[in-house]
């Protein structure tokens, strides 16, 4: 059903998405948090990641994650009549998402250059992989397949192998980057009363995130080595191993932190003026020496009295925490959505509105809403 939220910034606007896996859903599902009413489109078998995993009571964790406060409806777009009920919505529509292969919507008569010509009001947002013109405008662009093509797993992991990201960034981002646009676009049409047409691609995002190396590359001739948790440009900065064994990772971003680090940490103040650390560039460039200083003294300490110690000084650190570890993590924030198998606990939305309580729509079951929006939708 419609949120009946009226506070919500973008209550009373309407979405329609074809969506599936994560990339549109995560980026609907922030628009649903914010009162906008949602509309699901589903094939009969339904978004395949509902059948992703079934860990959370029985559902997809995927799912659960990017489906609140979704309305989902059963239409087979090959039909007359699926096709019929779709273009009724999309009359009423605000926006309009969707993320199918390149050219399906085109098939479909409903792509963002026909529809908009009827609807200039409307707000579509295509995602794709790679974009709709160029050689690999037709690939397929699975979330590892970006992070390699976009260069980012050359700058990830270990010096001695290459490391996914071990989340779907790419992903993630491309839904970030769609509801960045959108809600600009809505901006756009308050002003002129005109709709847009916004495109998105999985690589284009993670490209820009790889600008830093590029343009190392560009103007220095080389781009960044992978190693691991440490920084190509910044020292010291990576894991160092407390007594007990905990892994503790420091980063030093300037030589007043430097000398504080030396003098209260180090218990070592002359190492401030060592010209082998004397400066950022030099403590590069005597990474090694300055890791195993480090090294011998973290080994002396244990943990607790580590970051304690870190911390009292001002110095800059954070622990290598498994899940396991983040889940009682003393700043994560919870909060309880419905799904069709009951109530589910999971992370609280990112953004918050000061005084404003957490009221996130229910996950839907596949086709709960299809009955209902066909006779509302006639």
């Amino acid at each position: 059903m419609p949120n009946k939220t009226f506070n919500k910034p973008l209550q009373g606007l309407l979405v329609v998405s074809i969506e599936q896996a994560l990339a549109a859903p995560l980026c609907t599902s922030r628009l649903a948090d914010a009162g906008a009413r949602v509309i699901k489109i589903e094939r009969e078998e339904g978004d395949f990641a509902r059948g992703y995993d079934s860990v959370v009571n029985g559902e997809s964790s995927y799912f659960v994650w990017t489906n609140r406060g979704k309305e989902s409806v059963v239409l087979d777009l090959k039909s007359d009549q699926g096709l019929a009920t779709l273009r009724k919505l999309l009359e009423r529509a605000d926006v309009f998402i969707h993320n199918l292969a390149p050219g399906a919507t085109k098939r479909l008569g409903v792509d963002s250059a026909t529809i908009r010509k009827e609807l200039p009001r409307l707000i579509t947002c295509d995602i794709s992989g790679y974009g709709d013109e160029g050689e690999y405008r037709d690939m397929k662009a699975y979330d590892l397949l970006i992070q390699s093509e976009s260069g980012l797993v050359s700058v990830s992991g270990a010096a001695e192998g290459y490391g996914r990201i071990g989340v779907s960034i790419c992903d993630i981002g491309a839904g970030m980057n769609a509801l960045i646009g959108i809600q600009q676009a809505l901006l756009k049409r308050d002003r002129t009363g005109q709709g847009s047409s916004v495109k998105v691609s999985l690589f284009d995002g993670a490209v820009d995130w790889m600008s830093v190396p590029i343009l190392h590359q560009k103007y220095a001739g080389k781009g960044p080595e992978r190693v691991g948790l440490k920084h190509p440009s910044i020292a010291p900065y990576g894991e160092f191993m407390s007594q007990d064994g905990k892994a503790i990772v420091l980063s030093i971003q300037n030589n007043r932190e430097w000398a504080i680090f030396c003098a209260n940490v180090l218990e070592a103040p002359e190492l401030a003026l060592d010209e082998r650390f004397a400066t950022n560039n030099q403590r590069v460039e005597h990474r090694q020496e300055l890791d195993r200083l480090i090294s011998d003294r973290f080994a002396q300490i244990k943990s607790n009295d580590l970051r304690e110690l870190l911390r009292r000084n001002g110095i800059a650190f954070g622990s290598v925490n498994s899940t396991a570890d983040l889940m009682s993590h003393p700043q994560i924030r919870y909060t309880t959505v419905s799904t069709p198998s009951g109530p589910a606990e999971i992370i609280a939305p990112p953004v918050v509105f000061a005084g404003e309580p957490i009221d996130l729509g229910a996950v839907p079951a596949l086709g709960e809403h299809t009955q209902q929006i066909l006779e509302e939708f006639q």
